[in-house]
This record gives C-alpha cells, sequence and structure tokens, in this order.
C-alpha cells in the first residue's frame, strides 16, 4: 500500500468513499419504499444530507486548514460510519443520511484542498482534479449499480457492506502524506469569518464565475437525479431499483469520460470556454421532454454526462488555484460547498414541494432545463467582462 504514489492512495480512498455514499441514496430508497413512505420522502432524504454542507460550511474549512488534511479524511469517513450505523440500527433514513452528510461535509474540503499539497504547478493540479473527479464518478456509477443491486436483495446485507468499505477507505487514507496544517487557526468568530471569505472569492472575477458555475452543475444534477427516480417507470416503464440505478449511472460514465477528456479541451487558462458545455448541458435536459425510448435515454443521459464533465472540471481546478492564494484551500472548498449545497438544497426542496402538490414530473424537468440555462446565461455576461480584464 505504501509504494502506491500519494495521489493513488487518495484517488482510491475516494473512491471507496464515494462509491458508498452513493450506494446509501439507493439503500435508503429501498427502506423508503419497504417502509411505506411518502413519495416525496426520498429528496426530502437528499435535502437532510444537503443541508448539513450549509450548516457546517462555516467551521469545516477552518478544520481542514488547521489539521493535517489526511487525518480529516479519516474523521469525515468515521462520521460517515457512524450514519450508515444508525440506518442498520433502524433509525430514521432522514436523520440518519443527515448523520452521513456530516460526515461529507467534513471530508469535502480536506480530499480537494490537499491536492494543491501533493501536486505541482497548475497543469498537474489540472490532472489531479481530473483525476480526483474521474474516480468519483466512476464511484457514483459502480456505487449506484451496486447500492441498488443489493438493495433489492437484502437492505442489511448492503448496509453491512457500505461499512466494510467506509472501513477500508479509512485505512488506505492512514497512507496519504501529511501536510502540516496551519495550527495558528482559531474558530473565533467563524461564521463572520466565513461570509468574508466568500465575499472576497465572488469579488475575484475568476472564482465568483466558478462557484457558480460548479453550482449551476450540481444544481441541475441534483434536480436531474431526482427526477430521473420518478421519470423512468412514467416514461419507460422500469420499475426495478437495479434497473434504475444502472439507468441513473450512465451519466457518472458520461462524466467519468467528459472528466479525462477535459485536459485536452481546456486549461485553467481557458476556463471561460466551460460556458459553451454548460448551455449544451441545459439543452440536452431539455430534450428528455421529447424522449420516450429507453436507447434513446441512456444515449442523452450519456451525452449530459460528458458535457457535465468537461463543463465543472476545469472550474474546479480555477478555483483552487486562486483561492488556495486569496482565502486558503481548505476554506476554498468549504466556500464552494456552501454554494453548490445551497443550489443543490433550494433545487432538490422545490423539488420535493412540486411532486407533494403534484406537479407533473415533465413540468419539473423542463424547469431544471430552464434554470441550468439562465444560470450559464449569467456565466456569459461574466465572461465579457472578465475577457477585457485579462488582455
Amino acid at each position: 500500500m505504501s509504494r502506491m504514489s500519494p495521489l493513488r492512495l487518495l484517488f482510491s480512498a475516494q473512491f471507496l468513499s464515494a462509491f458508498v455514499d452513493n450506494m446509501i441514496l439507493f439503500i435508503a430508497q429501498a427502506i423508503i419504499i419497504k417502509k411505506g413512505y411518502p413519495g416525496y420522502y426520498l429528496p426530502f432524504v437528499q435535502s437532510t444530507f444537503l443541508a448539513s454542507y450549509i450548516l457546517l460550511s462555516p467551521w469545516v474549512g477552518r478544520f481542514a486548514d488547521k489539521n493535517a488534511k489526511a487525518r480529516v479524511l479519516i474523521v469525515g469517513n468515521i462520521v460517515k460510519t457512524a450514519g450508515v450505523v444508525l440506518l442498520l440500527c433502524g433509525l430514521n433514513p432522514a436523520l440518519s443520511y443527515g448523520v452521513v452528510g456530516v460526515g461529507a461535509v467534513i471530508y469535502s474540503p480536506a480530499k480537494y484542498g490537499i491536492l494543491p499539497f501533493l501536486t505541482r504547478g497548475a497543469d498537474e493540479l489540472l490532472r489531479a482534479n481530473s483525476g480526483l473527479e474521474s474516480y468519483t464518478i466512476l464511484a457514483i456509477l459502480a456505487g449506484s449499480v451496486t447500492g441498488g443491486f443489493l438493495a433489492d436483495r437484502s437492505i442489511t446485507l448492503a448496509l453491512i457492506v457500505s461499512i466494510i468499505l467506509y472501513v477500508a477507505s479509512i485505512g488506505i487514507n492512514t497512507f496519504i502524506p501529511r501536510d502540516p496544517g496551519n495550527r495558528s487557526i482559531s474558530y473565533k468568530n467563524s461564521i463572520s469569518a466565513f461570509f468574508l471569505d466568500m465575499a472576497t472569492l465572488f469579488r475575484h472575477p475568476q472564482s465568483h464565475y466558478s462557484l457558480i458555475g460548479t453550482g449551476s452543475f450540481w444544481l441541475s444534477s441534483a434536480v436531474l437525479r431526482m427526477v430521473i427516480f420518478a421519470w423512468v417507470p412514467l416514461t419507460l416503464g422500469i420499475t426495478s431499483g437495479t434497473a434504475i440505478s444502472m439507468i441513473i449511472a450512465v451519466t457518472g460514465i458520461g462524466i467519468a469520460v467528459g472528466a479525462v477528456i477535459t485536459p485536452y479541451i481546456i486549461s485553467i487558462k481557458t476556463y471561460q470556454r466551460t460556458v459553451w458545455f454548460g448551455f449544451a448541458m441545459g439543452v440536452v435536459i431539455l430534450a428528455f421532454l421529447k424522449i420516450g425510448s429507453l436507447p434513446v435515454a441512456v444515449g442523452f443521459l450519456l451525452l449530459v454526462g460528458a458535457l457535465g464533465g468537461i463543463y465543472i472540471v476545469p472550474m474546479n481546478a480555477s478555483l483552487q488555484q486562486v483561492g488556495h492564494h486569496l482565502v486558503g484551500a481548505g476554506k476554498t472548498i468549504a466556500v464552494q460547498n456552501f454554494c453548490e449545497n445551497t443550489f443543490m438544497f433550494l433545487g432538490v426542496s422545490a423539488y420535493t414541494l412540486a411532486t407533494k402538490a403534484g406537479i407533473a414530473t415533465n413540468t419539473s424537468l423542463g424547469t431544471t432545463g430552464v434554470v441550468m440555462l439562465l444560470l450559464v446565461g449569467y456565466l456569459g455576461l461574466l465572461v465579457r467582462k472578465i475577457i477585457p480584464q485579462q488582455t
């Protein structure tokens, strides 16, 4: 294990952790169906996960920058494991998945914030982001399929496998080199300091663009994922949890492909080109309103994933590059998590209310595409302001 490069260790640990993260959503879905919760309960459960990011963001960035990030990764996975144990003990899925969310919000600033420490130069940082994103998306793909498959057969077995894999990720984290951290960082006035960090990042054109861009991606992705859960049975007549998880996982394949080819298309210096891929992603989402067959749906899910991968990877790397110098790596990721999860929380909450109110699935789907296009349009306006400043 110790012979693996530090980045390979990080990628392996991240793969296992993200694998289980995505298993749990499908396990939660199986629990909701088995116990007869109402139809809107799955997006509600997802909302509790996202709420953890919003509420804890002012502190977790400082926690990641204050301590060795490899150690922070371990703490995050331990908390995630506790959430799975709560599910295994039969506690409410919304509460249990919220605990998993607490672990995820602790984990996230460290997994990205450690990249500048493990890499040298902008090009290597971009490649590392691409690699981390690829492993994450592959984990989403494999975890989604595995979660649906195992939960269809035995919820208890699925939860036990989740615990074992989280423990394995913790073990790998122990081999990742530890950066010194900054012990002088204080948690005093964390909330006001957090919003000061956010204001600093939004004042910088490059980080402003990236925060809105990544937020728009995750908003549309989170809502699209929830919509697809309902859209597949209604439009394609498929009700098997395993089959639905495999269909949704196709998007993950697309994002992985997009993340791999991104360094050959866009660099950190040309990150503004991502606006065109965001626009195309919004158009493809709207195209689902006209889709009625499984092969076409799979093809368009693959396409929307690939466009999304190319859209988000350069913005992640761009934000880390400038944020590392403006406010610190961990605090930058904490602000990014807050923005992304606020976008997702608002989107998923709106979809939850729409579902509860009986609004048609296609209406929610179309609204998701329109919102994506509006946000990308805002990015287009930012690009027009950014480019003259750089020439």
